[in-house]
């Protein structure tokens, strides 16, 4: 059984060997806790001469309603061992606990979105003090971050890890390399003006080196999505020489390195521009071409009225697209992403 951990003082983030724990963070309104797991591998393999390994930390179940992460990082809790492993991981399979027991985008206690909540606060509502932990405990202890995301109910992206344009070309550059060894399809490079407060804006912010991804979507769970997020670790740890043995193809049936594509610009996101019933008429992962008809959106008020059309601004992949038939004004309908011909480039 975890142990359970009232303060994160407690924890000894330098004990050798594997140590699970749930730590509690008390309720706002009422004498409980939310119980957030949390393992800790201190590994006993010997590092290689001279080399000193990074440390690694995973999470899922930063939206609770994105099942891929939870399984992938709970399978890595229990399949590594400390045997294997040369430096620290620090494994976090529902980071929104509370939003994961809820099957919810958000924290039913709290109503936040704890992809909106960093760098937290000590002082504030459950979410952001769970923020608070992982940026006071959790990144000062590791320099590669994971957080392991899909779709939910907000949208379908196509197998995908993902990062931000960071400003400094050598942490962009060694982004890009530990992205690709996930083997997704696709790596997206995409805007960080959609949103703040996000795990890994905070990590890139630190310096660190960090990798977010979507690896299915429809409160489902994708099996190649968790095949990927649990080999693409793995993977990460043997690149670092933090777990021994050969990089691992993931999808071998692919005839092609992971594709770069790049939507950092807002203009890639295309809102739905009135509410309606969304018809897609391409499928995820398709090239698209510049006017191309991607959908329509129906209206019922008046079934006599022509769908409004929607076409493509660019050429370019297609990333994402709306989860749902119904759509409101101003949800994102598609994203289209144009491929890098030419390595990491910022």
């Amino acid at each position: 059984m975890p142990t359970i951990i009232h303060h994160p003082d407690q924890i000894d983030f330098d004990k050798p060997g594997k140590h699970h724990y749930q730590v509690a963070f008390h309720l706002d309104s009422g004498w409980g806790y939310s119980l957030v797991p949390l393992t800790v591998i201190n590994g006993t393999r010997p590092a290689s001469s001279g080399e000193n390994p990074p440390g690694l930390a995973a999470f899922g179940g930063t939206h609770g309603n994105e099942w891929e992460g939870q399984i992938a990082i709970k399978q890595l809790c229990q399949e590594l061992h400390p045997d294997q492993i040369s430096g620290r991981v620090i494994l976090m399979p529902q980071l929104s606990q509370s939003a994961c027991a809820a099957n919810q985008r958000v924290s039913p206690f709290d109503g936040v979105n704890m992809n909106r909540a960093f760098p937290g606060n000590l002082r504030g509502s459950l979410s952001y003090r769970i923020a608070h932990f992982v940026k006071s405990y959790v990144f000062p202890r590791v320099r590669v971050v994971v957080d392991v995301h899909a779709g939910g109910r907000e949208g379908g992206f196509a197998l995908c890890t993902s990062f931000h344009p960071v400003p400094d070309p050598a942490q962009f550059a060694e982004i890009g390399r530990v992205a690709a060894l996930f083997d997704t399809p696709f790596m997206l490079v995409y805007s960080s003006q959609m949103a703040s407060g996000l795990l890994t804006d905070e990590a890139e912010a630190e310096g660190k080196i960090a990798i977010g991804g979507e690896f299915g979507f429809g409160e489902s769970v994708n099996r190649r999505g968790v095949l990927h997020a649990v080999t693409g670790i793995q993977n990460v740890l043997r690149h670092y020489n933090m777990l021994a043995g050969d990089i691992v193809r993931i999808d071998s049936g692919r005839n092609h390195s992971p594709l770069l594509v790049d939507a950092r610009n807002l203009e890639d996101y295309t809102p739905c521009p009135q509410d309606g019933i969304w018809e897609p008429l391409v499928d995820l992962g398709d090239r698209v071409q510049k006017y191309q008809l991607i959908g329509r959106v129906h209206s019922f008020s008046d079934h006599t009225v022509a769908a409004l059309e929607l076409r493509a601004h660019r050429d370019g992949i297609m990333i994402m697209m709306c989860g749902t038939a119904q759509c409101r004004q101003g949800t994102t309908l598609f994203v289209i992403a144009a491929p890098v011909d030419h390595g990491t480039k910022t």
